[in-house]
């Protein structure tokens, strides 16, 4: 008998923690609704200068229409060899790999919300 009552009160100690589990998960994570990472993006571009949001290169979409693509961040080791704060290099034209992550998430609203962090891990200047 005592057995059996542990074994009961075993297994409803463990539905609890499994349930409360899951709510303190949907609690952290709330508003996070999904990540997608997208690693070795190639593309050619012109330099467009340095902002203070990130750096910026025109490229052309396969329609033929230029389009401002800002890479928020630069591996240091590309920063040894490219100083991209450089005016000099501004029209300079460069053979881009990069990483995407881009971040969905509902704001206060319910309403998605997208945000896109492109790194530049190699540059190729042509």
């Amino acid at each position: 008998m005592k057995t059996k009552k542990l074994i009961v009160f075993s297994g409803l100690l463990l539905v609890f923690l499994s349930l409360s589990s899951f709510k303190s998960e949907a609690y952290l994570h709330a508003n996070l609704v999904s990540v997608a990472d997208q690693d070795g993006l190639l593309v050619y571009a012109t330099f467009d200068g340095k902002e203070d949001y990130g750096y910026n290169f025109i490229t052309k979409d396969r329609e033929g229409e230029e389009k401002t693509l800002t890479f928020q961040k630069v591996d240091d080791k590309v920063l040894e060899v490219f100083n991209l704060a450089d005016e000099k290099l501004i029209g300079a034209k460069f053979k881009i790999t990069f990483n995407r992550v881009i971040t969905f998430t509902k704001d206060e609203d319910g309403m998605d919300d997208q945000d896109e962090t492109n790194t530049i891990t190699k540059l190729e200047k042509l």
